[in-house]
């Protein structure tokens, strides 16, 4: 299986999945560390998270997979939300919350 293909198959078989750097515990950059809070504050529970500094090939494969060149990148029901500036929008307006709680 190539890492497109087992992207997918994370990104479809998990509600709520977190491409980000290091893991929710001890994320390695402030958009990561930031990303998290934003979704551990909506009550996510069912968060995957995916730590692309583990795997060079996921690494750069998840930004062709969504088109966006930053990391974290966000994923919830199979759609890309967006990365960390996103969230931080989403969740000012409200959006984010609504999303993460449907």
């Amino acid at each position: 299986m190539n890492v497109q293909e087992r992207i997918k198959q994370t990104v479809e078989g998990n509600r709520v999945v977190l491409y980000m750097k290091g893991v929710p515990q001890m994320p390695q950059c402030g958009f990561s560390a930031n990303a998290v809070q934003l979704i551990k504050s909506c009550g996510v529970n069912d968060l995957v998270t995916v730590d692309v500094l583990a795997d060079a090939e996921v690494r750069q494969g998840i930004k062709e997979y969504a088109n966006w060149p930053t990391i974290p990148q966000l994923y919830v029901k199979g759609e890309f939300v967006g990365g960390s500036d996103i969230m931080r929008e989403m969740y000012e307006s409200g959006e984010l919350q609504k999303l993460l709680q449907g």
